[in-house]
């Protein structure tokens, strides 16, 4: 696989746009909407936005650590595996290697509240666009270096809310999966309380293929040399604001989702720091 000459079809950007951070490329935040995309650039300095026709927009800037600047950017992912796949496959192939969702989840294990954050630590793979690329039987990870790096701001800052880490659940249909919406909505409630008596924490659309990329094209840039540069590490960060019944009042939504906002800034600030040399 030759990326020299590659050119995005979807991303208004260039390989020297996400070039930074020694050889890493810059640290890319990823959430569903343009909207949140521009949100978390409000926290980037000296901000440059390429546009993009489809609202794919990059948002680049940079993030002062600890008197580390750090190379970083926002882009929204889309709606579910087939939008994100695009998004995340031209990131990488432009050369960015470490790729943080910060995403909304609906609760789907009791212990899981309205309100709180879910570390994803694995995938359930019910979506069909991880199957283009490695078969059902194959797990979806997220990158350790992510969870580690949540676990320790976990530990060193109280982030105002309760977060757990675990296995989180992506599917293609939010109406069918969550809401047993159609006909075949005994077997999707069924489904959907085995998953639970399972351990999935979280619902949501994305996560598990983000996981999947992240792994198989860590196999691929491997192959020939295995430096940390080489390696995709994917992680997740979901805000949870609804469950099964019904989504959360606005203001508990948007209050869950500047908790899972600043909890991915800090995720990301502490595994820059591991990881950038000044």
């Amino acid at each position: 696989m030759n990326l020299d000459n590659f050119k995005p079809h979807h991303l208004c950007a260039t390989r020297a746009d996400l070039a930074g951070n020694g050889e890493l490329g810059r640290y890319v935040l990823l959430p569903g909407s343009d909207g949140r995309a521009e949100e978390l650039s409000a926290y980037f300095d000296d901000v440059k936005v390429l546009e993009s026709p489809r609202r794919h927009n990059l948002y680049l800037g940079t993030m002062t650590v600890e008197g580390q600047s750090i190379d970083v950017a926002a882009v929204a992912s889309g709606m579910g595996c087939p939008s994100l796949d695009i998004i995340v496959n031209e990131l990488v192939a432009l050369g960015v290697r470490r790729i943080l969702r910060v995403g909304t989840a609906g609760a789907l294990h009791p212990r899981v509240k309205v309100g709180e954050l879910v570390v994803g630590t694995g995938g359930v793979r019910d979506e069909h666009t991880s199957s283009m690329y490695a078969p059902l039987e194959f797990p979806a990870l997220a990158g350790l270096p992510w969870i580690l790096a949540a676990q320790e701001v976990l530990r060193s800052n109280s982030p105002g809310t309760r977060v757990h880490f675990g296995v989180v659940h992506s599917k293609d249909s939010l109406f069918a999966r969550e809401f047993h919406w159609g006909p075949r909505a005994q077997e999707n409630r069924d489904y959907m309380a085995l998953l639970s008596r399972s351990g999935a924490l979280a619902s949501e659309m994305e996560s598990s293929h983000l996981f999947v990329l992240g792994q198989t094209w860590t196999a691929e840039l491997t192959r020939k040399e295995d430096l940390p540069e080489n390696h995709v590490h994917t992680g997740a960060v979901l805000a949870i604001i609804g469950d099964e019944e019904s989504f959360a009042p606005a203001e508990i939504a948007a209050m869950t989702v500047e908790s899972a906002i600043q909890f991915s800034l800090a995720t990301l600030s502490r595994l820059a720091l591991s990881e950038v040399q000044g």
